[in-house]
């Protein structure tokens, strides 16, 4: 199951790091681009929080089953599309059967263990979902670098197969609720994807057009409405498509909160320096993914430490430490040079990666455990969920400052140079002022965005920052919770 979770998060990097390769082989529109990683996105969180129903429909079994199937099938469909049309059309439907993987994955810890093992399983499920957004970029610069753009999909297809093979022989059996199909709110459903679609349309388009713009405010408008009518519609309904009344359970309701804080910092952080080290450092896609596995690195010599003492200690202690650290991780970037590279980025990503699994790990546990099992699939999709809408409002934010704030600093650095300040030449790498500041626009240009950049970085700090002060909020769980 994890190896098919990884697949399915590690294919939004994938493919991120190559869109150019893309779109000149298919002769796709700079406009309309965009739209392979979007389509993906709105499909995936709109399937995140609908995962614990189907999981009461299908079973936990044949819904991953399933889901694996239509993600390894989509991929092959993506990898031969020779359209923009059509590589959209399977983008959706993978992102749709890619997010429902996620949540089911994090449901099976509670599910299929006893709670001595809870802290095993979860290490491994969380070692899988935060190391795949973070060696994504180095393996799609790989393939990009030595084969062709379809293999960016088709590397999806042996670890597909082999999940699909394997998950009916080592899954539970159940008896699906096939009959709970006549019951399906096929209303609540499409005002829960329309208001999902509008903010992630909202979000990717404020940067650009200005947050408070028309299309953004009706976008963002329409989301707030159609999120109020699924609710109320939600909260009354006997069998609701997504069970929200479990955000009533204080302990779960942070955990998401939390979860939202690391998905603004984990995503953040993995757009935001490729985007330093591809435009301010001119590295290429693998360069950029190989500096960038220092985080996976310490992930992984973080991850046994957290689940041993995840048994052993008050989550909110655990949880309180991670945000913490990933704060001063995320904090020690926003003081990086222009000149900034593998040295001085390396115990930034060191502290960070150490400190993602302690605030992934102790919130699961924190959010999940306390819950009864019947309402453990529901939640896992609520907080996963969560998680991944984190990731888009912290992409929107940093795209906002870069935006923003990028030619404010490049037109203050122009004046300080045309005042014949030789400090501002040398701190942007000249060594004397040049008569025609033309000549070194694209330095000046660097400086101004390596400055937009640590600004984003200490936005990122301040939201963990933020996840610190709410963990008090959560009350300790119950020592009989995990029996449910």
């Amino acid at each position: 199951m994890c190896l098919g979770m990884f697949m399915a998060i590690l294919d939004i990097q994938v493919v991120a790091t190559s869109l150019p390769t893309i779109q000149d082989a298919l002769a796709i529109s700079p406009d309309a681009m965009s739209w392979i990683q979007t389509a993906y996105l709105i499909a995936e969180i709109t399937a995140i929080p609908l995962t614990g129903w189907l999981t009461r429909v299908l079973t936990l079994r044949w819904l991953f089953v399933l889901a694996i199937i239509v993600f390894t099938l989509t991929s092959v469909g993506c990898a031969f599309s020779n359209t923009f049309a059509s590589l959209v059309t399977f983008r959706i439907l993978q992102g749709f059967s890619g997010g429902t993987l996620i949540p089911a994955v994090f449901s099976g810890i509670f599910l299929l263990f006893p709670a001595r093992a809870h802290p095993v399983a979860g290490t491994i499920a969380g070692i899988m979902a935060v190391l795949a957004p973070t060696v994504g970029p180095v393996v799609g610069g790989w393939i990009t670098h030595h084969y062709s753009w379809p293999w960016l999909f088709l590397v999806n297809v042996i670890p597909g197969v082999i999940a699909a093979i394997a998950t009916p022989f080592l899954l539970p059996r159940g008896r699906p609720r096939l009959n709970s199909l006549k019951n399906f709110d096929g209303f609540s459903l499409a005002l829960m994807a329309m208001a999902l679609a509008s903010l992630e349309i909202g979000l990717k388009q404020a940067p650009q057009q200005g947050w408070f713009s028309a299309v953004c405010f009706g976008l963002f408008a329409l989301c707030a409405v159609m999120t109020a009518l699924f609710s109320i519609r939600t909260l009354k309904a006997v069998q609701p498509v997504v069970e929200l009344a479990t955000l009533r359970v204080r302990p779960f309701s942070v955990g998401c909160a939390l979860s939202f804080c690391l998905g603004v910092g984990l995503f953040g952080a993995v757009y935001l320096m490729p985007v330093f080290l591809a435009y301010v450092r001119q590295h290429d896609a693998l360069q950029i993914g190989s500096i960038m596995l220092v985080t996976g690195a310490a992930q992984l010599v973080a991850a046994p430490i957290a689940g041993a003492l995840e048994s052993r200690l008050d989550p909110r202690w655990l949880s309180a430490f991670g945000f913490s650290l990933f704060a001063i991780g995320l904090g020690l970037s926003a003081f990086e040079s222009r000149t900034a590279d593998f040295d001085e980025m390396f115990w930034p990503q060191v502290l960070r990666g150490f400190a993602a699994m302690f605030c992934l790990l102790p919130p699961t546990r924190m959010a999940l455990e306390t819950l009864p099992h019947k309402q453990v699939p529901d939640a896992s999709g609520l907080f996963n969920m969560m998680r991944n809408l984190g990731g888009a409002v912290g992409i929107a934010l940093i795209d906002t400052i870069l935006y923003g704030r990028t030619s404010g600093h490049a037109e203050a650095i122009r004046q300080r140079l045309i005042a014949g300040d030789a400090t501002a030449a040398q701190a942007i790498g000249l060594d004397r002022i040049p008569p025609d500041l033309s000549a070194a626009r694209s330095m000046i240009e660097q400086a101004a965005l390596a400055t937009s950049a640590n600004e984003a970085w200490a936005l990122l700090a301040s939201v963990a920052l933020i996840g610190l002060l709410l963990i008090p909020l959560a009350k300790p769980p119950r020592a009989d919770a995990a029996g449910g």
